[in-house]
C-alpha cells in the first residue's frame, strides 16, 4: 500500500511538472505579460471579476494566464484566493442613476433623454475574422460630450403607470450568500445576488429558454447602459458616507409584459441585471431570469424551467458545478466494485432460476 502511495505522489509530482510545461508553451515564444490580458482581453477579465466574487482586473488576468484560458478554472482560483482576503465591511448600494456612461442603448424608443450612445460594441461588426492587425489610427474628429445626467428609460413610463414602480426602498437586506447558505424561498434580493455569481453560459440558455415560450415572457430591452459608478461605505467610526474608488459595471432593465390581476391593472413589470465589467450578456440573461422567478409574485404559473428557483439558485454556480462533475476523475474503485459484485451476484441468480449457464468473469478486472 505504501508503495502505490509513494508511486501515486511522484506521478502527480510529474503530472504538475508537465501542466507548467504546457501552460508555458514554447519558451521561445515571450510570456504573456498581466498587462496584456488585461487591457486586450477585457471581456474574459470581467467575467471571472463577476463570477469570482472579487474586483481585481490584475489579479483576474493572473487567474487567466494561471489557467491557459480556461475561464471556469480562472474564475475557481480568484474564488479561492477570495476566501482569503479580510473583510473590513459592506458598501452602500451602488448609484447606477450617476453612472459616467460609456455606453447606454434602448430597444424600445429611438430617441431617448440623453441619446444613445453606441460605445464599445461588436454588436455592429460583421463577425468575420480581422487579420489585420495594424492598430487602427487614432481619429482627430472632436466628440460632443455626453450629458451630465441621463434619464432613465423605464422613468419614462413610470411616469405614465405603465410599468410596475422600482420599489428600491422596501428592498430587505440581503444574505451574503458567501457566509449563510441558501435558502427557499428565497427573496428577490438573494437570487440576484445569486444570479450575479452564477455562470453566464447556464444563465444565457435559460434566458433564451424563455423567449422560446418556456416562461410567461415576451421581453423588450428596455435600457442598456455601462460605465463606471462610485463605491462608498459608511464606516461606523465616521457615522458618515466616504467614496473609496469606482469600478466598472454593467446594468441591465428588462421591460416586460404582464396582463394585470389581483387589483393589478395591466403594465409591464421589470426584469433586472448588473454585472461587473463590460458583460451585456451576463446581465442581460440575468434580467431575463430574474423577471422569469418572479411569477410567483405576478400570480403567474409555473410551468418552466427557468421559473423554478430552485433549479436555477442550485445550479448557477460554476465553481460547485465544475467540481462535481470533475470530481467523477477521482478514484471510485471501492464505490465501482461493490456495484460490480451486486451486479454479478444479480446476473448469476437470474441465471441460476432461468436454467442459463451463467458467463463466467474469466480474467475479469478487479481495483
Amino acid at each position: 500500500m505504501y508503495v502505490a502511495v509513494k508511486g501515486g505522489e511522484q506521478a502527480i509530482a510529474r503530472s504538475l511538472e508537465l501542466l507548467a510545461e504546457a501552460r508555458r508553451g514554447d519558451p521561445a515564444v515571450p510570456e504573456l505579460e498581466l498587462t496584456q490580458i488585461r487591457e486586450q482581453l477585457r471581456l474574459g477579465v470581467a467575467r471571472v471579476m463577476q463570477e469570482g466574487s472579487l474586483y481585481d482586473e490584475e489579479l483576474a488576468a493572473l487567474a487567466i494566464r494561471q489557467a491557459a484560458g480556461d475561464m471556469l478554472e480562472a474564475i475557481f482560483l480568484l474564488r479561492a484566493y477570495r476566501t482569503t482576503l479580510p473583510r473590513f465591511g459592506y458598501t452602500l448600494p451602488l448609484e447606477t442613476d450617476g453612472m459616467r456612461v460609456r455606453r447606454r442603448v434602448s430597444g424600445t424608443f429611438k430617441d431617448i433623454p440623453g441619446g444613445q450612445v453606441l460605445g464599445p460594441t461588436a454588436d455592429y461588426t460583421q463577425r468575420l475574422l480581422d487579420f489585420d492587425t495594424t492598430p487602427p489610427t487614432a481619429t482627430t474628429s472632436a466628440e460632443a460630450p455626453l450629458p451630465a445626467e441621463m434619464p432613465r428609460v423605464l422613468d419614462l413610463l413610470e411616469a405614465e403607470a405603465l410599468i410596475e414602480p422600482a420599489d428600491a426602498d422596501s428592498d430587505p437586506e440581503p444574505l451574503d450568500l458567501t457566509r449563510e447558505p441558501l435558502t427557499f424561498p428565497a427573496d428577490r434580493a438573494t437570487r440576484l445576488q445569486n444570479l450575479a455569481r452564477g455562470d453566464e453560459g447556464y444563465l444565457l440558455g435559460l434566458a433564451y429558454s424563455t423567449q422560446r415560450g418556456y416562461a410567461e415572457s415576451h421581453p423588450f430591452a428596455g435600457e442598456i447602459r455601462m460605465g463606471e459608478v462610485d463605491v462608498c461605505i459608511c464606516p461606523e467610526e465616521l457615522g458618515f458616507s466616504i467614496e473609496i474608488g469606482s469600478i466598472t459595471v454593467t446594468e441591465c432593465q428588462m421591460i416586460n409584459q404582464f396582463h394585470g390581476g389581483n387589483g393589478v391593472p395591466p403594465q409591464f413589470t421589470r426584469g433586472y441585471g448588473l454585472s461587473m465589467g463590460e458583460g451585456e450578456r451576463k446581465a442581460m440573461s440575468m434580467a431575463l431570469v430574474d423577471r422569469a422567478l418572479r411569477c410567483d409574485e405576478l400570480g403567474e404559473t409555473a410551468h418552466a424551467p427557468a421559473q423554478d428557483q430552485e433549479f436555477v439558485l442550485s445550479h448557477s454556480d460554476n465553481v460547485e458545478a465544475s467540481g462535481f462533475v470533475q470530481h467523477l476523475k477521482l478514484p471510485h474503485y471501492v464505490d465501482f466494485q461493490a456495484e460490480l459484485s451486486l451486479l454479478r451476484t444479480l446476473a448469476k441468480q437470474q441465471a441460476a432460476d432461468s436454467g442459463e449457464q451463467p458467463l463466467h468473469a474469466a480474467g475479469g478486472l478487479h481495483a
